[in-house]
C-alpha cells in the first residue's frame, strides 16, 4: 500500500520535539494567544521575509480577513484565478465584493497575468493569485500590474510555503500573503490553523484586532470582529516543524525529480513543468492525463492512493450557480478539471515508491 500522503510518518520523525511542545504549553496553562503563538509569528515572518505574521484560526478566515482590513466589500471586484480551490472565492464572496475569474497560463496551473490586465476594471480592487500545487504564480508580473493600477495584491500560500520567486519566497512578494497550516500543507499542524504574513503595520495592527472579537483591550471593542485564532498548542508544533521545512520541501523535491525521471515518455501524459525563475516546493504532484479514469483504476487497484485536486472548479460548483457562468465559460479551468491528477507525495515517501507508481502508470497507459 502507498498512501497519498502519508501523515503518520510527520509524527514518528519529530514525536520528542513535538511531545515536548504539547508538554510544555499543557504545563505553561496557557493556550490562546500567548507566547508560543507571537514565538511563530516572529520566526514564520522571518522565514517568509516579512515583517509581521498574524496567527489566525484557519487559512480561509486569513483570505477573508484581510479583504476586510482592506475594506473591501460590496462593489468592489476582486480578480481570481478560474483554477483554483473553491476557499479562494468564498473569501471573496464572503465580504460582499465580486469574483472576476481569469484563466491560467497555457503551461501551467497558475492564473495568467497577461489575462488579469485585461479583466482590470475601474471597480477592481485586488488581485488574488494562487500559488497552487506548491507552483508559485508569476509575482512579478503581478505585482508590476497592481502597481500600474493601485491594486491590492494578498497572495493565496496555502500549498506553497516555502517557495519562491527569483529567490524571493511566497508570502512576502505581494502586499500580504494568507497562509493555511491545515494538516495535510507543506507545514501542517495537527488540527487546522492560518496566518497572514505582511510588511504593512497596519494591516497587522487591524488583523489582530479583527481576530479577536474586535478588540485589543478585554471587553472593549472597537469594531465588529472574529474569534479567529491560532491556539498556542497548534503554534507550538508549527514551530518544531518550522525548522525541517526547507528540509522537508527539499526531499520533495527529490521526489519530483525521480517522478520526471520515472514517468517520463508515457503517451498521453502530461508532466508538470515548472518556470525556470520558480522554485517550487511540490505540495502536490500534478499529472495530466488522456486517460485519467483508465490510470486511476489501475493505481487503485495496486493500493496506490491518487486525488483529483480538483473534479469542479468553482464556476461550476452549486454554491455559484448564481453567477450562471455554465460550462464553457472558462475552458482551461474545465479541462484541467478533467485531466489532472495527483500522485502520492510527501518528504517520507521513498524512492522505491515513486518507482512502483510510475510502473503502475506505465503499465496501465503504455508506453
Amino acid at each position: 500500500m502507498i498512501p497519498f500522503l502519508d501523515m503518520k510518518s510527520a509524527y514518528a520523525e519529530l514525536k520528542p520535539q513535538l511531545d515536548a511542545a504539547y508538554a510544555q504549553v499543557m504545563e505553561s496553562g496557557w493556550f490562546v494567544l500567548g507566547k508560543e503563538v507571537e514565538a511563530f509569528e516572529a520566526e514564520y515572518a522571518a522565514f517568509c521575509g516579512a515583517k509581521y505574521c498574524v496567527g489566525l484560526g484557519n487559512g480561509l478566515e486569513a483570505l477573508e480577513l484581510v479583504l476586510r482590513g482592506w475594506n473591501i466589500g460590496p462593489g468592489d471586484e476582486v480578480i481570481v484565478p478560474s483554477n483554483t480551490y473553491i476557499a479562494t472565492w468564498l473569501a471573496v464572496t464572503a465580504v460582499g465584493a465580486k469574483v472576476v475569474p481569469v484563466e491560467p497560463t497555457l503551461e501551467g496551473p497558475n492564473i495568467d497575468p497577461e489575462r488579469i490586465a485585461a479583466a482590470v476594471t475601474p471597480r477592481t480592487r485586488a488581485i488574488m493569485p494562487v500559488h497552487l500545487y506548491g507552483e508559485p504564480a508569476d509575482m512579478d508580473a503581478i505585482m508590476a500590474l497592481a502597481d500600474k493600477h493601485g491594486l491590492k495584491v494578498v497572495e493565496d500560500v496555502a500549498q506553497a510555503q516555502g517557495a519562491k520567486v527569483r529567490n524571493r519566497r511566497t508570502g512576502a512578494l505581494g502586499h500580504a500573503g494568507a497562509h493555511s497550516f491545515f494538516p495535510t500543507k507543506n507545514i501542517g499542524a495537527f488540527g487546522d490553523g492560518g496566518g497572514v504574513t505582511t510588511d504593512d503595520a497596519a494591516l497587522a495592527d487591524r488583523l489582530r484586532t479583527l481576530r479577536n472579537y474586535g478588540s485589543k483591550v478585554k471587553y472593549v471593542n472597537i469594531e465588529r470582529g472574529y474569534n479567529s485564532r491560532l491556539d498556542e498548542m497548534q503554534a507550538a508544533f508549527l514551530r518544531v516543524k518550522l525548522k525541517v521545512l526547507d528540509e522537508w520541501n527539499d526531499r520533495r523535491r527529490r521526489i519530483a525529480a525521480r517522478y520526471d525521471d520515472k514517468l517520463a515518455g508515457i503517451p498521453g501524459l502530461g508532466l508538470p513543468r515548472a518556470p525556470q525563475w520558480a522554485e517550487p516546493v511540490w505540495h502536490l504532484y500534478v499529472v495530466r492525463a488522456e486517460r485519467r479514469k483508465e490510470l486511476m483504476a489501475a493505481l487503485d487497484k495496486a493500493g496506490i492512493g491518487s486525488l483529483i485536486h480538483y473534479p469542479i472548479p468553482p464556476h461550476l460548483q452549486e454554491a455559484y450557480a448564481d453567477l450562471r457562468q455554465g460550462r464553457g465559460t472558462f475552458p482551461l479551468a474545465e479541462t484541467l478539471a478533467d485531466t489532472v491528477l495527483s500522485l502520492p507525495m510527501g518528504p517520507h515517501m521513498s524512492e522505491k515508491s515513486v518507482d512502483q507508481v510510475a510502473a503502475v502508470a506505465r503499465a496501465a497507459l503504455g508506453g
